[in-house]
């Protein structure tokens, strides 16, 4: 049994497909089969059911995944502790969720390659619950996500804050009058959101059904800076973290829309599934990189706010 066939099962488990766990792995698709149809040889089970899609373990393969995924975390320890005796090379695995990226990958990644050329960052993008679950998995040595000031964190994570947050509710200028607003009085106008999954969104739609109401999605899309000139032009409200506002080119056509039944602040959290020894200057570095990103979009400028 080799470690190369337990960790080609377990990115098939999380990944649901062959195709994106041979991108996650950096090899081919028959790659990856041949290593499956090895560890099932070895053990004896099979482990896919083949005949679904997205592919899913047989009963046997999820109850054996459990115990590979925690091999193939505790190998990364391992990885940690070699790499703190070796020099700062090879592969550096970080999930980022999709809004830090939109405001702070790229720079944060360049400085990353200038101070450690040697070391080969592998980064995966996506919503903030996704993330976690995949950090608890051990598929990270660190991930950048933004999740509430109060969040908790199972072992084996270990996590410390970055800093606060402001997420704010935007408007085209002039579609509201200048005062403190609720939510309900907000309904009719309708939202320009991410699609399902995305943690601002849940936590809009979780206060709303608190107070009865629904949320009504005017049109839902990817990518923060597409979402504000839509919001601009009047198609509906918008949910931002206040960096991304700061930092775009719609932002003098938007208002800031102050209400008082709603506080979406979040924290930038660093979170680590495991020791990854010498590698933890590269991951400080790179969560410094990002954050110096965010307060340098604190500038001063002049809003009105609805």
């Amino acid at each position: 049994m080799k470690l190369d066939d337990i960790e080609a099962f377990v990115a098939v488990v999380r990944c649901q497909s062959l195709t994106l766990a041979s991108e996650w792995l950096e090899t081919t698709q028959p790659a990856v089969t041949r290593r499956i149809q090895s560890l099932e040889e070895a053990l004896g089970v099979e482990l896919l059911d083949r005949k679904t899609k997205p592919l899913k373990p047989t009963p046997t393969g999820r109850a054996l995944y459990e115990q590979c995924r925690v091999i193939v975390r505790e190998f990364g320890v391992l990885r940690g502790l070699v790499a703190s005796n070796a020099p700062l090379a090879g592969l550096l695995r970080i999930g980022v969720v999709q809004t830090v990226a939109e405001l702070a990958l790229v720079d944060a990644l360049r400085e990353l390659k200038r101070a450690h050329p040697d070391l080969k960052p592998r980064v995966s993008t996506g919503w903030g619950g996704q993330l976690l679950q995949q950090a608890e998995e051990g598929a990270f040595d660190a991930a950048i996500m933004l999740l509430p000031s109060n969040q908790h964190f199972a072992a084996p994570l270990s996590a410390r804050s970055l800093g606060r947050i402001d997420v704010v509710i935007v408007a085209g200028k002039g579609v509201l009058k200048p005062r403190v607003h609720r939510l309900k009085d907000l309904h009719q106008h309708g939202w320009v959101l991410n699609p399902d999954g995305c943690g601002f969104r849940a936590g809009l739609q979780r206060t709303l059904a608190a107070q009865g109401l629904p949320l009504k999605i005017n049109l839902e899309t990817l990518g923060s800076e597409l979402q504000l000139g839509l919001v601009a032009d009047g198609i509906g409200l918008g949910l931002v973290p206040l960096p991304l506002l700061d930092a775009s080119d719609h932002a003098p056509r938007l208002e800031v829309v102050k209400v008082g039944d709603f506080d979406p602040a979040v924290d930038a959290w660093l979170v680590q599934p495991h020791a990854p020894g010498k590698l933890q200057v590269a991951i400080d570095a790179l969560a410094s990189s990002i954050q110096q990103s965010f307060d340098a979009t604190r500038i001063t400028r002049t809003r009105f706010v609805a």
